[in-house]
């Protein structure tokens, strides 16, 4: 494994915090989280250095494994570094070169937790994305609403800097039986930088529906790609984040 691929897979495998591996987008396809035009455009999106930011209220909903699996995909140069203490957001403020470090939240909540942001710290590190910078994290909201409230209200997030977090990913937790739970992306919301707009919403009669044809992030032909190397590696069963993001960098 090279020294750039083990990085990044370190990144990503930090921010797993209930055991096993971390699920890929392949993963997330076999188990209807998303379907394949979506994940072909989240994935195309994610390659041109989309900042991300994925929704669920309860916990245990699968926010940290959508944010990783779609963290996988950006672009080859791109290096994740974890906002672990305030030393990290400063030295991103004087950062030179937005799109080469995407800054990671794990989680945007209160408490002692490793790179866990509130206050202060959240209002500064979405300031990035409004200066350029690439931005991931996740946060307990299941709508843009609640988003808007916590974010902007809770913790004096200006509207303009979360405008600026290109994809909104929300999440849902169906019981699909007795015992089964079942995790889907429920809607994505695409910004320009300005305004943000539903691109996607999972459909109660059983589908992903696309809400507008044209998306201000990537042209069919880049979804036409990714559609195309995501069906490659299903059919090959290449399905670890590590497998996953080699057969990418090969591309």
């Amino acid at each position: 494994m090279t020294d750039v691929l083990a990085e990044h897979v370190h990144a990503l495998n930090a921010c797993n915090q209930r055991g096993g591996r971390m699920l890929s987008l392949i993963d997330l396809l076999d188990a209807g989280t998303v379907d394949l035009p979506l994940a072909a455009y989240l994935a195309a999106a994610m390659r041109h250095g989309a900042s991300l930011l994925v929704g669920a209220r309860p916990g245990g909903a699968g926010k940290t494994a959508v944010m990783v699996a779609l963290l996988n995909f950006l672009p080859d140069e791109t290096m994740i570094r974890a906002v672990g203490s305030r030393a990290v957001l400063d030295m991103a403020e004087h950062d030179p070169t937005p799109g080469a470090t995407c800054y990671l939240a794990h989680e945007i909540g209160a408490g002692f937790y490793y790179a866990y942001l509130w206050g202060d710290e959240a209002r500064d590190f979405f300031a990035l994305a409004s200066r350029g910078h690439t931005i991931a994290t996740n946060l307990h909201a299941d709508t843009l609403e609640e988003t808007r409230d916590q974010l902007c209200l809770e913790n004096g997030v200006a509207p303009e800097h979360l405008a600026a977090v290109n994809l909104k990913v929300y999440l849902r937790v169906d019981r699909s039986d007795r015992w089964a739970l079942r995790r889907r992306i429920s809607h994505v919301y695409e910004s320009d930088g300005r305004t943000d707009r539903l691109l996607w919403r999972w459909d109660r009669r059983g589908a992903f529906e696309r809400q507008a044809v044209e998306s201000c992030l990537v042209s069919p032909e880049d979804e036409d790609v990714y559609r195309k190397f995501l069906t490659s590696l299903r059919r090959r069963d290449v399905r670890t984040i590590e497998d996953v993001r080699r057969a990418l960098l090969e591309v």
